[in-house]
């Protein structure tokens, strides 16, 4: 397997080889059969829902997310309710899901900006997003593609190690990993393909034992024991 990462030019070209490309269309239409019923696995309602989710859900599972979100919501249901929440009472509802005084300051910040400078409404351009206290480009990416229909790719820890154990990248920084994959991905299925590599990293792929005897996809993988494909 090739080292260099492809965000760098290899053997003087401006593109990935199309070998490569070929591979990882592969790869998402087998992942599109396998799970054809991928989809984000957060709760939501709203934009800013699944904004404030996304954002509990770091260094937290999703399920763990969904148990507090519905207490949550009911208590600070948009950005003006939130944006004034008692801060006391608003760490106690999401203590659940670790780091929540960093949370909490994330969450009031995201909402004072959101009533101040968008008028209460979740923006849907990258740009805004990213602006926002407490959000990169991970949960901007998952707020766009889910909540407003703009494609993008979300590198999680799953999306991050699989690509890599795919042989699609070799790159351990996200915002490098995004882009190898932009070069990858038709940017229509960016959203998708999130989910369907999330979906096969919680249930076959996992960080401490992939389950490679039973992968759908061992013979598009890099990584796969007796593996024959290159990076």
């Amino acid at each position: 397997m090739s080292r260099t990462p492809l965000t760098v030019a290899t053997a003087g070209q401006d593109r990935p080889p199309t070998a490569l490309v070929r591979r990882a269309r592969a790869i998402n239409r087998a992942l599109a059969e396998v799970y054809p019923d991928a989809h984000c696995e957060l709760d939501y309602r709203t934009p800013f829902e699944l904004l404030v989710a996304t954002v509990l859900s770091a260094q937290c599972t999703d399920e763990r997310v969904n148990q507090v979100t519905p207490a949550l919501f009911d208590a600070y249901p948009d950005a003006a309710q939130m944006a004034a929440a008692d801060r006391d009472a608003l760490e106690a509802l999401i203590r659940p899901t670790g780091f929540f005084r960093s949370k909490a300051t994330s969450l009031l910040g995201l909402s004072e900006a959101i009533v101040r400078e968008h008028d209460g409404e979740v923006p849907h351009r990258m740009k805004e997003l990213t602006a926002l206290p407490g959000v990169g480009r991970k949960t901007a990416n998952v707020v766009l593609g889910n909540a407003f229909g703009v494609p993008g790719l979300t590198v999680d820890t799953h999306v991050g190690r699989l690509s890599r154990r795919f042989g699609l990248t070799v790159n351990e920084d996200p915002v490098a990993v995004e882009k190898d994959l932009a070069a990858l991905i038709e940017r229509r299925e960016w959203t998708m393909w999130n989910h369907r590599v999330i979906f096969h990293g919680r249930r076959r792929c996992t960080a401490r034992k992939p389950d490679c005897a039973n992968c759908e996809i061992a013979a598009l993988c890099a990584s796969a024991p007796g593996a024959k494909v290159r990076a």
